[in-house]
C-alpha cells in the first residue's frame, strides 16, 4: 500500500502554463483524505513552490530546492543541507570562469544579477518539459518571478555569501551555448562536495551531494514511519532520478524523455493530460 506520495513540479504536477490543472488537484485532495502524504518535491525555491501551490488551494509539505531544504505543510523548515560559502564561492567562481549565469538560491528566498535571464531559465525548463506548447504564453507566465517578488535582483552574489544570514541551498546555472555549460560541468564535477543536476536542456542544478531529492524523501518518510516501499516518487527529469531510486514505486511522466522512462517503474499520461492525477487515483 502506498503511504506517500513525492511529485516534481515542472514537467509533472505543473502544466505548461505553470498551474496544477483540476484533475491533479482533485486526485492529490482525495489522496490526502485517504491518510496519504503527498510532498512535493522541487528544484524550486520554497516560495516559488507554494506560490503555485497557493494558487491552487493546496497545502502539502515541500522537498524544495532539490532536497536542500525540507518544510512541512505549515512551512517549518525540517531540515536543510546547505552549501557551505568556501564551497558556493568556488562553485561560483568556476561558472564565471566559464562565462555561465547562475542564480543563488538560498535560505530567503532565490537571487539574481540578471532579472531578463531570469525569466529565460524558467522558460527553458518549461519548454524542455513542453515542447509544443505556444511560447509567448510561457514567458508570460515565467515573468511572475519578477513580477511577483519570487526571485530576487542582487547587485552582487558576494553580498549572499558574505551575509551571516543566507545559507546558500543552490547555485541553477544556464547558457544556450552547450560547449560552454558542458565545459563548466566538468569544472564543477571535479569538486566531490557537489551533486549536479539538470532540470532543463539548457540548466545545470548544483546543491550539496546530501541535496539531493532521494536523499531528502527517504528522511522524510523515515521520520514518519513509512517505509521506502510504501513510497512512490512522480517525475520527468534528471533531477527526479534520485528519487526514482530510492521509492517502491517510481513513475515517469508521459512527456519524460526515454532515459527517465527507463529507469521508472510506470509511465503515466502527459503532464499536459494530468498524469499525476492518474498516477494517483491508480495506487489509492
Amino acid at each position: 500500500m502506498i503511504k506517500c506520495i513525492a511529485t516534481d513540479m515542472d514537467g509533472t504536477l505543473l502544466n505548461s502554463v505553470q498551474q496544477i490543472s483540476p484533475e491533479n488537484k482533485e486526485a492529490i485532495l482525495k489522496a490526502q483524505a485517504q491518510g496519504v502524504e503527498i510532498v512535493v518535491a522541487t528544484g524550486r525555491s520554497y516560495q516559488e513552490a507554494t506560490y503555485v501551490l497557493a494558487e491552487a488551494g493546496l497545502t502539502c509539505p515541500v522537498i524544495c530546492v532539490n532536497g536542500a531544504e525540507v518544510r512541512s505543510k505549515e512551512g517549518d523548515v525540517l531540515s536543510a543541507n546547505p552549501l557551505d560559502k568556501p564551497l558556493a564561492r568556488e562553485a561560483a567562481a568556476r561558472l564565471i570562469e566559464k562565462d555561465v549565469y547562475f542564480e543563488v538560491y538560498t535560505n530567503q528566498g532565490a537571487f539574481t544579477v540578471d532579472p531578463d535571464k531570469a525569466v529565460s531559465i524558467l522558460v527553458d525548463i518549461i519548454v524542455s518539459a513542453n515542447p509544443d506548447v505556444n511560447q509567448a504564453e510561457i514567458i508570460e507566465a515565467a515573468g511572475a518571478r519578477i513580477r511577483d517578488g519570487l526571485i530576487h535582483t542582487i547587485e552582487d552574489y558576494e553580498l549572499l555569501f558574505a551575509g551571516e544570514e543566507y545559507q546558500i541551498y543552490k547555485l541553477l546555472a544556464f547558457s544556450f551555448d552547450s560547449e560552454r555549460l558542458e565545459a563548466a560541468n566538468q569544472l564543477l564535477a571535479e569538486i566531490e562536495e557537489l551533486a549536479i543536476s539538470t532540470s532543463g536542456h539548457e540548466n545545470l542544478e548544483i546543491t550539496h551531494r546530501n541535496a539531493q531529492k532521494g536523499i531528502a524523501l527517504e528522511s522524510f518518510v523515515t521520520a514518519r514511519g513509512i517505509d521506502l516501499a510504501e513510497t512512490m516518487a512522480i517525475g520527468d527529469n534528471y533531477n527526479d532520478v534520485s528519487m526514482f531510486e530510492k521509492a517502491g514505486r517510481s513513475v515517469a511522466m508521459g512527456n519524460a524523455g526515454y532515459e527517465i522512462k527507463s529507469l521508472c517503474d510506470v509511465i503515466t499520461d502527459t503532464n499536459e493530460e494530468s498524469g499525476v492525477a492518474k498516477a494517483i487515483l491508480e495506487v489509492i
